[in-house]
């Protein structure tokens, strides 16, 4: 056995010993040690292996792997620019509190600055956005390879689980690095078998980092202030789920506005919640004490307003040692654990029946005004309607995620997950096929034209390739419709628009599927939608449904106003 291929059994038989099943590869030479090695534990039936060829799209995926099983995946590149094409997935998981562990092969270290093919310097190459990153120097021998590797992985392992964070604050996990460098030979001989040792650890025991310095945060309880307003975002960094949330809100009498990320039961929350914010004389009437913002929130301007009105205190509860404070007018900091008490308190019943009366008259309006079909509200409502019970979706950045939380109603189970770390479309799909490959949930994904194009490479996998049960409905606009909704698609701006920010691609959607051997559904009315997203998936699907590209910036008006002017009717 060559040194190469020793090390690289030793970290992934660790890498198996600290818990990992899930594998993606993104093949290439200098990996080929690791490639081997993760091949060989798949056909022993110690992990799952999931190979990319494309290491943006393998990043993603391993991200999407890791956010459905909530433990670590590693993803494996070989060196140069590989190593680089993963910063966007490794950014999404920082920002989320993801447990990716980025396994990167390298050139020994003399080859470093001279100019050799497809050597960079790749230690430190994501900065600050790692929890935690080492460098391994090429083994001169084969038993050079032993302890000082297996806690090295051990130590990776725990800080992407947050395990080295102490206190009340639980885990705030994230991406690792461990950059691996080998020397030729970089292939095992043939029929070499040879069984490892663990040398200098048996006791599996998880390598413990460190306790973190403390922060400035409440270490106390939740004080009961009656006129509270939940705004619940994204949990992602969390092992506490929506739902928990939504009911100790319920217990201690408190309204909820949630983006609509989560498991929880939607029809307790404020419906269409934002536009509940859009009114000002209502609010005026309705303001709470105190805004209690839980997760990462992201998408609605009438929220981030509310949290800088003058005389409301904003407290935070956050499970990362940093926490979601964008407009910097949080009062205090709770950890995620004050989500445990079972207390009940008394509400304000007369303001708590204001708020659940105002979410019935917009309730009521936006059901009375359906938004016409070719409009990604109508497609909203027609996801709310026909996904079955218990279903997962994954939902992209831009227009969907919007339309879904100003469009959607909803009484039956649904988990809503998405990228909002930094709420880029790189990865998307990628991501969507790990998360539907961690659940027996029926699976879906909810894009725009530009996020699939942009990571259609999703698409590409082997014919031995574990592959998912989803259903990808791609809402075509013909390019950027988001910026249609900003400032740039303002009528006055037609002229500079469709160029710089509309950016139409005119790609033919079934064409591109049938390259890859994916069914493709065009759905041009909303009957077709609702059966082609009823039906449980099997395979993959994409289900194109073509919107007015011109339909998103009126559809988002229209629906504020509905809403206001049911609002200023029922005083």
């Amino acid at each position: 056995m060559n040194p190469s291929t020793a090390l690289a059994r030793v970290l992934v038989d660790e890498l198996i010993r600290g818990g990992v099943r899930e594998v993606v590869l993104a093949p290439g030479s200098r990996s080929a040690p690791l490639a081997y090695a993760v091949q060989r534990a798949e056909r022993d039936g110690l992990l799952r292996l999931h190979v990319r060829v494309d290491e943006r799209t393998a990043g993603f995926l391993a991200l999407g792997l890791a956010k459905g099983s909530r433990t670590p995946v590693p993803v494996i590149t070989t060196s140069g620019t590989a190593v680089a094409n993963l910063h966007p997935a490794v950014l999404e998981a920082h920002h989320t509190g993801v447990p990716l562990v980025v396994l990167s092969a390298d050139r020994p270290a003399e080859l470093r600055g001279t100019g050799a093919n497809q050597t960079t310097v790749q230690p430190g190459i994501f900065g600050s956005a790692v929890r935690w990153s080492v460098d391994l120097p090429a083994p001169e021998q084969v038993d050079s390879a032993g302890a000082f590797h297996r806690t090295t992985v051990c130590r990776a392992l725990s800080a992407s689980r947050g395990d080295h964070l102490s206190g009340g604050f639980g885990g705030a996990g994230g991406p690792v690095h461990v950059n691996v460098a080998f020397r030729d030979p970089l292939t095992p001989s043939v029929g070499d078998d040879s069984p490892l040792t663990h040398r200098g650890r048996d006791d599996g025991v998880p390598w413990v980092l460190p306790p973190a310095p403390s922060f400035p945060m409440s270490w106390g309880g939740v004080e009961h202030v009656p006129r509270t307003l939940v705004v619940l975002g994204e949990l992602a960094t969390s092992s506490l789920t929506s739902r928990s949330v939504v009911e100790w809100a319920d217990r201690h009498g408190y309204p909820v506005i949630a983006e609509p990320f989560g498991d929880h039961d939607r029809s307790t929350l404020m419906p269409h919640g934002p536009l509940l914010l859009t009114e000002p004389d209502w609010l005026a009437q309705k303001l709470p004490e105190r805004v209690l913002v839980v997760g990462r929130v992201t998408l609605s301007r009438a929220v981030a307003t509310l949290l800088r009105t003058d005389g409301i205190r904003v407290e935070v509860c956050t499970a990362a040692p940093d926490w979601s404070d964008p407009g910097h007018v949080a009062h205090v900091v709770h950890p995620i654990t004050v989500f445990t008490d079972t207390n009940e308190d008394e509400p304000d019943i007369e303001w708590l029946e204001g708020w659940h009366a105002g979410g019935s008259v917009v309730a009521q309006a936006v059901q009375a005004q359906r938004s016409p079909w070719g409009t990604g509200l109508a497609v909203a409502s027609v996801v709310g309607e026909a996904l079955p019970d218990g279903a997962q979706l994954f939902v992209g950045s831009s227009n969907p995620v919007r339309d879904l939380d100003l469009g959607m109603r909803r009484d039956s189970p649904l988990t809503v997950v998405a990228n909002r770390g930094v709420a880029g479309i790189d990865g998307c799909l990628s991501t969507a096929v790990g998360l539907a490959l961690t659940t027996a949930a029926p699976s879906y994904a909810w894009v725009g034209d530009l996020t699939f194009l942009h990571d259609s490479n999703a698409l590409a996998m082997g014919p031995d390739e574990p592959r998912p049960n989803l259903t990808v409905l791609v809402t075509n606009d013909g390019g950027g419709g988001i910026f249609r909704t900003l400032e740039h698609g303002a009528p006055e701006r037609a002229e500079d628009f469709g160029r710089i920010f509309g950016t139409p691609t005119g790609t033919d959607f079934e064409a591109l599927c049938r390259a890859h051997g994916i069914r493709h559904v065009l759905a041009q009315t909303r009957e077709a939608a609702f059966e082609a997203l009823s039906v449980t998936p099997d395979g993959i699907t994409v289900v194109e449904v073509p919107v007015d590209p011109d339909s998103h910036r009126g559809a988002h008006e229209r629906l504020r106003r509905i809403a206001r002017e049911a609002l200023a009717i029922s005083g």
